[in-house]
């Protein structure tokens, strides 16, 4: 997954995600990649209209906007 989104860094298409976030919650974003590292990915986050952290062992799912998801 990390080299798919490594992809996305260089592409700098927007992608969704979907996250559990740290209440354990699942919620869909539309982000940009920035930088993944260190199993964690930055990204801004088109939701909360700001860069945010992201980490990789959360995201359940992602994939290309109008696409079905990969992952």
């Amino acid at each position: 997954m990390q080299s798919t989104l490594v992809h996305f860094v260089e592409s700098q298409e927007k992608i969704m995600i979907y996250y559990l976030d740290a209440d354990g919650n699942i919620t869909q974003r539309i982000i940009k990649v920035i930088d993944v590292h260190n199993g964690n990915m930055l990204a801004y986050c088109y939701y909360r209209k700001r860069v945010r952290s992201f980490k990789l062992v959360n995201i359940l799912s992602w994939g290309k906007i109008g696409s079905e998801a990969s992952a």
